[in-house]
């Protein structure tokens, strides 16, 4: 009991107070623009370009794939098509997000030596920037799709439930990773291989049914997957996800972002001697 207490306290005591939120707000509200400009400077599209990747490779998958897999999705073509691009969001917004903040803390390492700053800020700068391109770029298409599909507006409200468990996943991968990568500078060509294993554990251009029954409980190990399921029963089926599907996306969300903040925090202090 005594021990559970102190844990909690530990934990609670790790978490930013109300002054240091109103910093982080305003450190996010300057390196989130700055990362956005930096990385789409002379580019004529800008954000868009978060989109038209989807479209592209929702039109290859749909090409090479469709007509075997429109079967579980109501014989139509049409459907498929509709299916693999929001899986193709899901898991875009992941790898961006994720591969990202992965470098944020080492790249802005000289910064941090000159400058006293939140270190936590530049990881979620990275998830925040990738946020704000969704909802500019993909978003809109995405609640299009919906109304297409379901005639409901409610649909597109429903639609940021599984969008905000991805994005606790995301933040908690984010930290994870930004933290290690200060320790290990390989860690990069690593984390390549996880995000092919997760995009490839993800129903992304395949159904889950036709994952084999034994294999299943490993393909929901994934924390993409509920999600993924999520958004097409809103957005195709025009029907509430099933709150399986809800508890296993928010459940992992915050079990990653928690293990997530608790490592960068416990570890944070050693950043400064290999920065």
């Amino acid at each position: 009991m005594i021990l559970t207490r102190k844990k909690t306290l530990n934990f609670i005591d790790k978490l930013p107070s109300g002054n240091s939120i109103k910093r982080y707000w305003e450190l996010l509200s300057v390196l989130i623009p700055q990362s956005l400009n930096a990385r789409y400077r002379g580019s004529f599209l800008g954000v868009y370009w978060s989109l038209l990747n989807p479209l592209i490779m929702t039109g290859l998958y749909t090409t090479i794939f469709g007509a075997t897999f429109a079967s579980y999705f109501g014989d139509s073509i049409v459907n498929y098509m509709f299916a693999a691009f929001t899986g193709l969001l899901v898991i875009n917004f992941y790898n961006s997000s994720t591969t990202q903040a992965l470098s944020s803390v080492v790249i802005n390492g000289d910064l941090l030596n000159k400058i006293k700053l939140p270190v936590p800020v530049f990881p979620l700068a990275m998830i925040g920037a990738n946020i704000f391109q969704f909802i500019v770029g993909s978003f809109p298409l995405l609640a299009i799709v919906t109304l297409i599909k379901t005639h409901n507006p409610l649909n597109i409200i429903f639609l940021l439930f599984p969008f905000i468990a991805l994005v606790l996943v995301c933040t908690g991968v984010g930290f994870f990773v930004s933290a290690l990568f200060v320790f290990f500078r390989d860690l990069g060509y690593f984390y390549e291989i996880a995000t092919f294993i997760v995009w490839i554990t993800s129903p992304v251009f395949y159904p889950a049914e036709i994952v084999p029954a034994r294999v299943q409980p490993v393909l929901y190990l994934n924390p993409l997957v509920p999600i993924i399921e999520s958004l097409r029963q809103i957005s195709l089926d025009g029907t509430l996800p099933e709150l399986i599907y809800l508890l296993r996306g928010f459940l992992s969300g915050i079990i990653i972002l928690t293990l997530g903040w608790l490592f960068f925090r416990k570890v944070q202090s050693s950043f400064m001697d290999l920065l």
